[in-house]
């Protein structure tokens, strides 16, 4: 326990840096001691320990405490570092999150303590200098040219959020100006094309926009999840004469099954009708950085905006995502003159601030952060992690082919596996509630964490599946073994207690109720 000699400390300031330092020991030896006494990825026994753990922190009490309580501080940075996710234990692959680098995290804890922000241009100058040059590098990644912009955002929800808003001021800008006037009495029927795959984030963003959820119209795909290029130009040419498409968005990297759209064909058909072009690669970007699978996103220099994440592939902390557009005038419905922040005449001057890029006004430095591990990383060090995760999912997809145990659905594309575990042959009452139960079993034990969705198959019927998703380079081929030797042994526990009368897939098995009572 501590007993800090200065409440009032205040980061960045030079008398305070001891006390600085004094809490970031305190937050190391916390992270220290949670991953020496962690035996799993998670700690055990699901949201009643999480529960009662904060509960012990507080006890009894809030976070507003009538004195000040600094000496609590060692058991909240103890109890957040036991109760975390450790994102670098081979059996944490149920999301698309990575574990950053440690030059990552030291950036941000350098950004924290000075806490720049990127509304005006004396709030963060050299914060602000840094995330304008690495925009027009990322742009060159994507290969637009020099008329490119773009912003960071707090994820890729928001970077499809502002995409479709660039595409709905392009398509509606004969109408007037609806970011001014509004869609009321708007003479047409605003459309966006999706694949059936798309992140929900699209549908949600069209209702954010004011065009409504239906405005969305879903594109079947094919067996792998990608959108039929023939299906959207049958749907584009079904179009009504009051029905105006604003945007076809294709997909990089899905969520499932990590497939890519064929984006050529897409920009094609985009080019073809003149509708805008905006490819979700939140995920999928992180195929740029591998010569062996950059052919994915063949076409990508074709969109009009691009949505991609660098906390997933990317290995920076959350939030690491970033909009770009192929021509910065399409940004210009951001425009905001605030006279406190940005006068015309500091503008002209030089004094830029970013406030006419981003929805945010105070906004911190993120591309601190994601700079630190590109310098870290470098193309090839980011190419051969991607690499080698890509060959861990091939491992894992083997692994699961040769087992009569588990079932694969499809060979990876990216580093997601998609499975399920098979029934014995004396069956179970409800397979999918039992691979359900497969996953939530391993959870509350703390011994895995794996992510699950619904594929239907070819005779229509929906059907739960696992995924494994391949985020950590340090994993081996022996922890993805252990790993699938784990989920079938669970596989076969609950497959007897599923014999047995009784038995609620809704409750964990009793192991699981004892640890978190």
């Amino acid at each position: 326990m501590i007993h800090t000699g200065r409440n009032t400390a205040l980061a960045g300031r030079q008398e305070d840096a001891e006390e600085l330092r004094t809490l970031v020991d305190l937050a190391l030896g916390a992270l220290r001691d949670a991953s020496t006494k962690r035996t799993g990825p998670v700690a055990a026994g699901g949201p009643g320990a999480a529960a009662s753990a904060l509960g012990r922190v507080l006890d009894g009490g809030g976070f507003l405490t009538e004195r000040p309580e600094p000496e609590r501080l060692t058991e909240l940075f103890e109890a957040y570092a036991a109760g975390a996710v450790d994102l670098t234990h081979p059996a944490a692959v149920s999301r698309m999150q990575c574990a950053p680098t440690a030059a990552a995290v030291a950036a941000e804890l350098l950004a924290a303590a000075l806490n720049q922000s990127l509304h005006a241009w004396e709030s963060g100058p050299f914060a602000l200098e840094l995330e304008r040059r690495l925009i027009a590098e990322m742009a060159s990644w994507a290969g637009f040219g020099a008329r490119a912009s773009g912003t960071l955002t707090p994820g890729g929800s928001i970077s499809n959020l502002m995409g479709l808003l660039a595409a709905r001021e392009h398509a509606l800008r004969r109408h007037g100006d609806v970011t001014r006037s509004g869609l009321t009495g708007l003479p047409v029927v605003p459309r966006i094309l999706c694949s059936a795959a798309a992140h929900f984030s699209i549908a949600r963003a069209a209702g954010f926009l004011g065009l409504g959820r239906d405005a969305v119209v879903t594109v079947p795909v094919d067996e792998r999840g990608r959108m039929r290029v023939a299906e959207a130009r049958r749907i584009l040419d079904g179009l009504t004469s009051d029905e105006v498409p604003l945007a076809i968005v294709a997909t990089a990297g899905t969520t499932d099954h990590g497939s890519f759209d064929p984006l050529p064909e897409l920009a094609d058909l985009a080019a073809e009708r003149g509708i805008w072009l905006h490819v979700d690669a939140a995920y999928g970007i992180g195929a740029l950085f591998s010569p062996s699978l950059a052919p994915l996103l063949d076409g990508l220099d074709r969109a009009d905006s691009l949505a991609f994440d660098l906390h997933k592939f990317g290995w920076s902390p959350a939030s690491s995502s970033v909009l770009l557009v192929r021509d910065a005038q399409h940004l210009r419905c951001l425009d905001q003159q605030a006279v406190y922040l940005n006068p015309s005449d500091d503008e002209a001057a030089g004094l830029t601030s970013l406030l006419s890029t981003s929805m945010q006004t105070t906004r911190r430095s993120d591309a601190f952060k994601m700079a630190a591990s590109l310098l870290t990383l470098g193309r090839e060090g980011m190419g051969a992690w991607v690499d080698r995760c890509h060959a861990l999912a091939r491992h894992a997809a083997a692994r699961i082919a040769a087992r009569p145990d588990l079932e694969l659905l499809a060979e990876p594309v990216l580093s997601t596996v998609i499975f399920r575990c098979s029934p014995p042959a004396e069956g179970v009452p409800d397979p999918n509630a039992w691979n359900a139960a497969v996953r939530r079993t391993l959870l509350t034990r703390g011994r895995a964490l794996l992510a699950r969705t619904k594929v239907t198959g070819t005779d229509g019927e929906p059907r739960v599946h696992l995924k494994l998703v391949f985020l950590n380079p340090g994993t081996t081929e022996a922890d993805v073994d252990e790993l699938l030797a784990d989920v079938a042994a669970v596989a076969r526990e609950l497959a007897a207690a599923d014999r047995e009368p009784g038995t609620d897939h809704d409750r964990p098995p009793a192991d699981d109720r004892l640890m978190a009572s």
